[in-house]
């Protein structure tokens, strides 16, 4: 691993992690040794990183030097707060661990005072149970939302038919109890839903449609606006 990757992973670690954090436990999840470590935390304090502890005590990130101070409102702060736990509650880990890491970074650009409206705010998410279990398939669609790469699923319908469709995933739609695919389906030659629950299986084909994802989007929630 690079040595800019690396510092950059520590500095990640090092937000996400509930401080102080042993030496033991930043050398494990950066995969270094512990006296590359040392070097590692004395690279990003000589570069500006305010970071509080020393050996046999534990570090914690104050001031993170590689993010620009955020004049954020408390309703800003607020939104923030709100729209992460939501994330959280999802059912998505995926989306759980980035909701995480977003406040993590956020918090790293507030000043004292803002950081703490920020993990104590007013408005709270309540779920004791998660909306849904994220389906199996859930990351490798939305890799294909992202890369703009054609996927063959093999999917239920309601009448528990079995079909295989070749689609090109245009976006992920979280509803209050299910995840939807919209696509357009190469076999109907349309814009269609699909529910990721019920996709068996999904295969990336390799074809790109880059870069027309944007603009099929675009048609089909026209569609649905007018519908």
């Amino acid at each position: 691993m690079a040595r800019t990757d690396r510092l950059f992973r520590l500095l990640q670690t090092m937000r996400t992690m509930a401080a102080p954090i042993t030496a033991a436990r930043l050398a494990e999840e950066t995969g270094v040794s512990l006296r590359s470590l040392y070097r590692d935390i004395d690279s990003l304090r000589a570069a500006g990183a305010r970071i509080d502890g020393e050996r046999g005590y534990g570090y914690r990130l104050t001031e993170d030097y590689a993010l620009p101070p955020q004049a954020l409102s408390r309703e800003e702060i607020e939104a923030i707060a709100l729209g992460m736990a939501e994330v959280r509650s999802m059912g998505d880990a995926t989306l759980a661990k980035s909701a995480a890491s977003v406040l993590a970074k956020v918090s790293a650009t507030l000043s004292d005072h803002r950081e703490q409206q920020l993990f104590h705010a007013v408005s709270q998410v309540y779920r004791p149970v998660a909306r849904f279990d994220a389906p199996p398939h859930t990351d490798a669609v939305r890799q294909a939302c992202w890369t703009e790469e054609a996927l063959t699923i093999r999917y239920e319908d309601k009448s528990g038919a079995q079909t295989s469709r070749t689609v090109l995933p245009l976006s992920m739609v979280y509803t209050e109890r299910s995840l939807t695919l919209l696509a357009w389906c190469c076999l109907r030659e349309a814009f269609r839903m699909f529910s990721v629950a019920r996709m068996s299986s999904v295969e990336r084909t390799g074809d790109s449609f880059r870069p027309r994802r944007a603009v099929l989007l675009r048609e089909y929630l026209s569609e649905l606006r007018q519908a």
